[in-house]
């Protein structure tokens, strides 16, 4: 079966295509420059993640109705999978404090991001005509709430959030 998609979902689409592309690019780049081995390992995990969400919205893009199966129903989100959320070495107090606050500001955009893609996904969801193309982005946009949470359980861990 292919999909039939009006002008303004495959605008929207358009949209969070370059959002997943934008994601991608961050988490890989973030992951390189980030301090901690737990944190590197995180940023890579949503890096392919978000790899799924850009090849899954380009199916749609290209009319082909997404199979939202086996590699994306299990643990890309990262939801399932723990990690250990340890303070980091210390390497005198200087040098941990610096990493952890470089790590910080990294984390802190990513937190961003992901508010921000996942509340672009709203639109697009309400504005999907196919029921199967609405499930598809209902799926990702759970994945990318579940990104945010596990930064922000990653930054609440590690002294970098603290909700009042």
């Amino acid at each position: 079966m292919s999909l039939q998609l009006t002008q303004k979902e495959t605008m929207l689409l358009k949209d969070q295509l370059s959002h997943e592309e934008l994601c991608i690019q961050k988490y890989r780049e973030y992951a390189q420059r980030a301090q901690d081995p737990a944190l590197k390992d995180l940023f890579n995990q949503y890096a392919a993640a978000e790899q799924t969400h850009y090849d899954t919205i380009n199916q749609m893009l290209q009319g082909q109705v997404p199979q939202m199966g086996q590699g994306q129903a299990q643990g890309q989100s990262g939801q399932g999978q723990q990690m250990q959320m340890t303070q980091p070495q210390a390497q005198g107090q200087t040098g941990a404090a610096e990493a952890n606050q470089g790590d910080a500001l990294l984390c802190q955009d990513m937190l961003s991001t992901e508010k921000y893609v996942s509340s672009t996904y709203d639109v697009t969801i309400f504005e999907a005509v196919s029921p199967a193309v609405r499930q598809a982005l209902q799926h990702i946009q759970r994945e990318e709430q579940n990104h945010g949470e596990g930064i922000f359980r990653y930054m609440q861990a590690h002294g970098m959030y603290n909700p009042q």
